[in-house]
């Protein structure tokens, strides 16, 4: 536990250190005191962050190698790059010494090279100073110390264009100094006990180091994390450089990239490496660290899944059986009930929703509407709110089971999707739309769909909980994966459905229906039975709380008597 490995740090002397750091900042500049920014109080991280519209390029000092100049300019537009270089960070800010050392910049490719350094806060928020920073499509911040930035520019008119350059899908990027700055959880300083401010807020969620091997600076690293729960740790090795676009985190240079999650009372702390080319999934990360934050997350207890109102409908893929779609109809109150069906699984742009709700209407159904939400924006639309309080069934489509964590884990929109249960409704869905039923996901790492287990992406939507579903089961051969999970996590129901095949759960009992059948992983790890699974045909009902078929019970309930 990190508690053991690193002396604690009494948190109000870090931010006191902080605010003499900053007053001695303001004597060093120049700056009145009055416009230095108190480094808030440690932050706790409790949302995922939205992906990076633009490129961020983030650099941990030391010698550049060409190749990575090279690509900073290939991300801010080639021959058509226009460049601004922000030298604030280094004492020689604004002298030709400094721009000197740039000329390997200038004989690149590029539309326009300017140099960037504004001498107080008042021109720093001078749109007419910031002039050159309108039409940028590359920043660079170059190395020094990072709260000379900070006291600079934060929440200036030049900071907001910095972040314009971003939104309009440029790049941002950095070396050392110009690292450090990318968080808003901010390394201001500190040789082992990290002081802790504000930085620009270009990468949120994350706490960024750099020289990291050089000047040994995981104990400081890890520290900042363990006081800020809910952060992922980034340390950045020198000649070496994290390239962030969308969601997606990728290393290059000569060293590595180092990823830091603080441990917790149900995880191990997790260290890995990104090497040249290798990538990770920054809002996979994110997530991770918050989830290991939750107290409701950290035992692992077991539950018996059931369904204590409404109805689940639960569908392994392939062609949905009618007996499936007729009890879903009947459950939601009939043709003329108010359902939903939610397509975010298919991709971020929403498919013809006759591909979607055609096959309901051609049911019968007749008042059936499709969701697909793009942004939190649209999650609290007055017309779809009532819609979902109204609803009476929601059905979810197949695709990939992390576009719907991303769009509606967590969100207000989740709870009143419990809510059609709550009221006597139906929850279905197939695929994807089947997997995210359950209380643990399968299969929810966006980088690698086979994974069974991905930290961050291991919460469905809970409608069963104690459950793993999962999908086309014998079809893809997934039994294996599934007797995996289970030996891993043995407090939880394994369920593989296989295609053409639907579970109808209502309270602790589940009927199969459908042209296959069902696996259920229910027993004990200390079992002695000859196989680690029940098989549960079409037509026959299975009792979770049982943990055996339904004839099985009425058989031995018959010898009691």
């Amino acid at each position: 536990m990190i508690g053991s490995q690193i002396r604690s740090v009494d948190r109000s002397r870090v931010i006191r250190t902080a605010l003499v750091a900053c007053s001695l900042l303001a004597t060093a500049s120049g700056l009145p005191a009055e416009e230095i920014k108190s480094p808030p109080l440690p932050l706790f991280q409790t949302h995922a962050p939205a992906s990076i519209p633009g490129t961020l390029f983030i650099c941990g000092g030391g010698t550049l190698p060409p190749a990575l100049i090279d690509r900073f300019f290939e991300f801010g537009g080639g021959e058509n790059a226009r460049v601004v270089i922000v030298t604030t960070a280094s004492t020689l800010a604004g002298t030709k010494e400094l721009e000197d050392k740039f000329d390997p910049w200038m004989a690149r490719p590029h539309k326009s090279i300017d140099f960037f350094h504004a001498r107080n806060r008042a021109e720093a928020d001078s749109p007419e100073f910031c002039r050159k920073l309108d039409m940028a499509t590359a920043i660079w911040f170059s190395g020094g110390d990072q709260n000379l930035l900070t006291t600079a520019y934060l929440g200036t008119h030049a900071w907001k264009q910095f972040h314009a350059v971003l939104k309009r899908h440029g790049v941002v990027g950095g070396t050392s100094a110009g690292a450090a700055i990318m968080s808003h959880t901010m390394i201001a300083g500190g040789r082992n006990e990290p002081i802790i401010s504000e930085g620009f807020g270009f990468l949120p969620g994350t706490i960024i180091d750099q020289h990291f091997r050089k000047r040994d600076r995981e104990g400081r690293l890890k520290q900042a994390v363990h006081l800020h729960p809910g952060h992922v740790g980034i340390g950045i090795d020198e000649s070496t450089a994290l390239i962030v676009r969308g969601r997606s985190m990728e290393a290059i240079g000569e060293s590595d990239v180092t990823l830091y999650l603080a441990p917790s009372p149900h995880r191990d702390e997790m260290k890995a490496y990104l090497r040249h080319g290798e990538k990770d999934d920054l809002i996979k990360l994110t997530r991770a660290a918050i989830d290991r934050t939750r107290k409701d997350l950290q035992l692992a207890q077991r539950r018996i899944p059931e369904v204590k109102e409404g109805t689940l409908v639960i569908v392994g893929g392939g062609a949905t059986p009618q007996a499936a779609v007729d009890k879903f109809l009947a459950a939601a109150g009939g043709k003329d009930a108010p359902i939903i069906v939610v397509s975010n699984a298919w991709g971020d742009d929403p498919p013809e929703e006759q591909k979607v709700c055609g096959w309901l209407k051609t049911a019968g159904a007749n008042n059936v509407r499709q969701l697909h939400t793009r942004d939190q924006k649209e999650l609290s639309q007055p017309d779809l709110l009532a819609w979902l309080k109204e609803a009476r069934g929601v059905w979810f489509t197949g695709g990939v089971q992390w576009r719907l964590v991303d769009a509606y884990l967590d969100t207000p929109i989740q709870k009143l999707f419990q809510d059609v249960l709550h009221r006597g409704g139906v929850i279905g869905g197939t695929s994807a739309g089947a997997s995210i039923q359950g209380e643990y996901l399968v299969r929810g790492n966006p980088a690698r769909q086979e994974d069974m287990m991905a930290e961050g992406y291991d919460r469905g939507f809970c409608f069963l909980p104690g459950a793993a579903i999962d999908q086309q089961f014998h079809e893809r051969d997934r039994l294996g994966d599934m007797s995996s999970l289970k030996k891993k996590l043995p407090h939880l129901v394994g369920i593989g459905i296989d295609e053409s095949t639907a579970l109808i759960v209502h309270g602790t009992t589940m009927e199969v229906v459908g042209q296959n059948q069902v696996s259920i992983f229910d027993r004990e790890s200390d079992s002695t039975a000859a196989s680690d699974y029940e098989v549960v045909k079409a037509g026959q009902k299975y009792d979770f709380k049982q943990q055996r078929l339904m004839d099985q019970v009425a058989v031995e309930a018959a010898l009691i008597k």
